[in-house]
C-alpha cells in the first residue's frame, strides 16, 4: 500500500470520528427544543456535552488540516466549489460554540433563550449540511480538466444529496437522543427512550433509500458489506433502546455511523473526488496527493501524535461519564 492511499484510510477515519462523536453533539443540540420541556432540562442536556463538545469538533480540524498536507488538490477543489455550504457550517460552528460559553453569563431570560435558540439552528444547519456535502462527494460533482469545480451552487442541491443531508440529520438526532437517555436520570431519561424509537424508525427508512441508491450508483462488494453492516446495526440499536439498553444502543449506533462512514470512502476510492463530466478529471488518491517526502513526515508526526491525543480524550470521557438530572441542576 502506497503512503497515498495510507492517508486516504487515515481521512477517513478522522471524518468517521468526528461524525461519532460530533454527531451527538449536533443531536443534543437539536434535542433542546425537542425533547427539553423547561430550561432547566435544557442545562441538562447541554451539561451532558459541556465538557466533551470542544475536544470532539478537534477530529474535524485533524481531517481538514490531513487533508490539506496530504491531498492538496482535493482540499483546494472542495473548498472551493463548497465553500459557500462549508462556510455556513463554519459560521455555525463558531457562533455554537460561543452559545455554549455565553449562555449563563447572564441571568436575562431574553439573552439565555436567544442562545439557546443559536445552539438548536447552528446544531441543525451542520447536521443537514455535512450530509449534503458528503452526498455530493460520493456522487460527483463538475470537475473539469484543470481539477476546478464549474458547477453552481444550484447543483449542490440535487434529489441525492438532499436526501444524504435528511439522513444525517435524523442519524445524528437518533444518536444524540440514545446519548441523552444515556447520561441523564429521571424523566427526561424516560422520554429519551420513547423518542429514541420513532427517531429510529424515522432514520433506519431515510438510510435504507439512501444507502441502497448509493449501493446501486458507486457500490461494490465491499461497500455492500458496509452497507450491511450499517442497516443491521441501525436496527440492532433501535431495539437496544427500546429494551432498555442504553449504552448498546449508543455504541450500535456509533457502529451505524462508523460503517456508513466506510461505506462512502470505499465507493470513492481510488478517487477522493469524482468528475461528472468526464471520469478522467476526476481527482484520485494520485493526481491529488502531496510528494511522497511530504506524506512520509506526516506519517512520523502522525504516529507519535494521534495516540497521545486518543488517550487524553478517552480520560475526558471516563472522568465524566457520571449520568446527570434536574436534580443536580441549581436553581
Amino acid at each position: 500500500m502506497e503512503l497515498h492511499d495510507v492517508w486516504f484510510v487515515l481521512i477517513a477515519v478522522l471524518w468517521t470520528g468526528y461524525f461519532f462523536l460530533e454527531g451527538f453533539d449536533f443531536g443534543i443540540g437539536i434535542l433542546t427544543k425537542l425533547l427539553a420541556r423547561d430550561r432547566k432540562e435544557r442545562r441538562v442536556l447541554i451539561n451532558t456535552i459541556g465538557p466533551v463538545w470542544d475536544g470532539n469538533e478537534v477530529w474535524l480540524l485533524s481531517a481538514g488540516g490531513a487533508t490539506f498536507a496530504a491531498f492538496p488538490d482535493w482540499y483546494a477543489t472542495l473548498f472551493s466549489g463548497f465553500y459557500l455550504p462549508l462556510l455556513l457550517i463554519l459560521v455555525c460552528l463558531i457562533v455554537r460554540g460561543v452559545a455554549f460559553e455565553y449562555r449563563a453569563k447572564r441571568p436575562a431570560e431574553s439573552w439565555q433563550r436567544n442562545w439557546e435558540n443559536a445552539i438548536f439552528w447552528t446544531s441543525l444547519i451542520p447536521a443537514v449540511l455535512w450530509g449534503v456535502a458528503f452526498g455530493n462527494i460520493v456522487r460527483g460533482v463538475k470537475i473539469d480538466a484543470q481539477k476546478e469545480y464549474v458547477g453552481t451552487l444550484g447543483d449542490l442541491l440535487n434529489p441525492y444529496a438532499i436526501l444524504g443531508g435528511l439522513v444525517t440529520l435524523a442519524l445524528f438526532t437518533f444518536h444524540g437522543t440514545v446519548f441523552a437517555a444515556l447520561k441523564t436520570v429521571g424523566d427526561i431519561r424516560v422520554r429519551a427512550r420513547k423518542l429514541a424509537l420513532g427517531l429510529g424508525a424515522i432514520t433506519a427508512l431515510l438510510a435504507l433509500g439512501f444507502l441502497i441508491w448509493t449501493q446501486a450508483d458507486n457500490g461494490d462488494g465491499k461497500s455492500l458489506v458496509a452497507m450491511i453492516v450499517a442497516v443491521a446495526a441501525l436496527v440492532a440499536a433501535i431495539g437496544a433502546i427500546a429494551a432498555g439498553r442504553e449504552g448498546w444502543s449508543f455504541a450500535l449506533s456509533g457502529v451505524t455511523i462508523v460503517a456508513a462512514v466506510a461505506m462512502f470512502f470505499l465507493t470513492l476510492f481510488p478517487n477522493v473526488m469524482p468528475s461528472s463530466l468526464n471520469e478522467a478529471w476526476s481527482l484520485t488518491v494520485t493526481n491529488a496527493s502531496s510528494t511522497p517526502y511530504t506524506l512520509k513526515i506526516m506519517t512520523w508526526c502522525a504516529g507519535i501524535a494521534t495516540p497521545v491525543v486518543l488517550l487524553y480524550q478517552g480520560w475526558t470521557y471516563w472522568v465524566f461519564r457520571k449520568r446527570i438530572g434536574t436534580q443536580h441542576i441549581a436553581e
